[in-house]
């Protein structure tokens, strides 16, 4: 059925999706473009093998349903069973955001930094909302909206340059706006509180790593079971990976996997924050500490901090201490 190139010839899934070409692939399957046969519309169809042997694709379909609705949250048009796949149709979004940094040279400036930590933050925020976690944040995981979904209100210092980095080549971002930001691959997300008690999970020291090592957060490494402040980390990491181009603990060698990960985990764990942060291209000058202490993460406090941002971004007050705001985040929960 798959030919050479990759793509599914008169492959039509959910009665009206037919295939066009591979898009992505992942340790989970592969997308695919596709296009509604009804009306034209392309869209991305997650194709994952029934005999996979952790198989996430139903959860993580499970899991949209209970998003749906939220700002930068794609909206899932089928899910099913085709042939012996399991199949999740939902919106064709653009890059991520770690195929803009690598396009823009790996350089974004500090505005571009902040307006997308807001949305970030706004993304997690609403997760966290509805009692999950997401637990692998990470640029690749960030992608920006196309067509409708486009929304320009980024500075032009991201560049006046256009490329077609959509994975639909009749679109593309322009890089002298910021589209909506969207928040993808919920498959190892999960639930940290009760609907109805409203009660946290407990604490357990004996999980495995789960997400992205370089992203991961330090309570990852050492196996305790995450929570909000994991993902808040992550964050962290990310915004710092974007304002200096690159982590401390990036490249690293080692034998095997595991060997990598303990390397990364006391690389992380030696290397305080203000260490991490001379390496960006600007220090900004941090909050007092009394300041950072007062940063408890009860709902509601990423509101808080992006409405903090939104104000010196979009006031152009001062872009120093907007990021200094944003690190305290990262300051908090690493120190703590």
């Amino acid at each position: 059925m798959a030919s050479s190139s990759g793509s599914k010839a008169e492959f039509i899934v959910g009665g009206k999706y037919k295939l066009v070409r591979k898009i992505g692939s992942g340790s989970f399957g592969d997308i695919y473009l596709a296009i509604n046969i009804t009306n034209g519309e392309e869209v991305a169809v997650k194709l994952e093998s029934q005999k996979a042997r952790h198989p996430q694709l139903l959860y993580e379909s499970k899991l949209y349903k209970i998003l749906q609705g939220g700002v930068g949250i794609p909206h899932i048009r089928w899910y099913g069973q085709e042939k012996d796949y399991n199949v999740l149709v939902m919106d064709l979004l653009g890059p991520s955001l770690e195929d803009l940094f690598n396009f823009c040279s790996r350089r974004f400036t500090m505005k571009t930094v902040l307006m997308l930590a807001d949305q970030m933050i706004s993304r997690i925020e609403y997760v966290h909302t509805k009692n999950f976690i997401h637990r692998d944040i990470k640029p690749d995981n960030f992608l920006m909206g196309i067509g409708r979904h486009c929304n320009k209100c980024l500075d032009s210092s991201v560049g006046k340059r256009k490329r077609s980095l959509a994975v639909s080549s009749s679109q593309d971002p322009s890089f002298s706006g910021l589209n909506q930001l969207f928040l993808i691959d919920f498959g190892l997300a999960k639930k940290y509180r009760d609907n109805r008690t409203r009660q946290h999970i407990p604490y357990r020291e004996d999980k495995n790593l789960t997400g992205t090592a370089r992203y991961a957060s330090i309570n990852a490494h050492l196996g305790i079971e995450q929570s909000r402040r994991d993902d808040m980390e992550s964050l962290g990491y990310v915004l710092m990976y974007f304002n200096r181009t690159s982590l401390p603990w990036q490249g690293l060698k080692a034998a095997t996997k595991k060997q990598k990960y303990e390397k990364i985990s006391e690389k992380k764990m030696s290397t305080p924050v203000e260490v991490l942060c001379k390496g960006s291209k600007s220090s900004p000058p941090w909050p007092a500490v009394g300041y950072q202490d007062s940063l408890i993460f009860l709902p509601g406090q990423a509101t808080a901090f992006s409405s903090i941002i939104n104000i010196y971004v979009m006031e152009c007050i001062d872009l120093h201490k907007a990021l200094s705001v944003v690190l305290s985040i990262f300051s908090y929960v690493y120190k703590s």
